[in-house]
């Protein structure tokens, strides 16, 4: 299932008033290895708003309301707050166990570390032991 997530904040400006939600692929975001946009980089973005004027900072003093949490993103989505660090740890070391399931078939006939959690947490290690060198 994919992790998803709609992220809104309302405020005004100059008299008018915004209100805008967009709806956050969680997957997508973490993915991009290039760019390291925030969510209200993104908010920005899909409503036309350019990051250095002062309709942004003024944007950027709203906390973000996050709703319809999906995916793993679920886990860690309380009463409108979302914990992006928590979420991106867990995704991250997902991404690593989805890595190596293959080896742990291969060389340990393990269907699924998941089932595993010992092996599971020993083969990440590795893996990020050997990243770190």
């Amino acid at each position: 299932m994919k992790n998803r997530i709609d992220a809104r904040v309302e405020f005004s400006f100059k008299g008018e008033d915004y209100d805008l939600v967009s709806h956050i692929d969680l997957d997508a975001l973490l993915s991009e290895r290039t760019s390291c946009s925030t969510l209200y980089e993104i908010l920005a973005r899909d409503h036309h708003i350019d990051t250095i004027s002062y309709l942004y900072e003024v944007m950027l003093e709203v906390e973000i309301e996050f709703s319809n949490a999906r995916g793993l993103a679920a886990d860690f989505f309380s009463d409108g707050h979302f914990d992006q660090a928590a979420f991106a740890v867990r995704w991250h070391d997902h991404q690593i166990a989805l890595l190596l399931q293959p080896i742990a078939k291969r060389e340990l006939n393990i269907d699924d570390l998941n089932q595993q959690p010992s092996v599971r947490n020993a083969l990440v290690q590795a893996y990020r032991l050997g990243r770190a060198s």
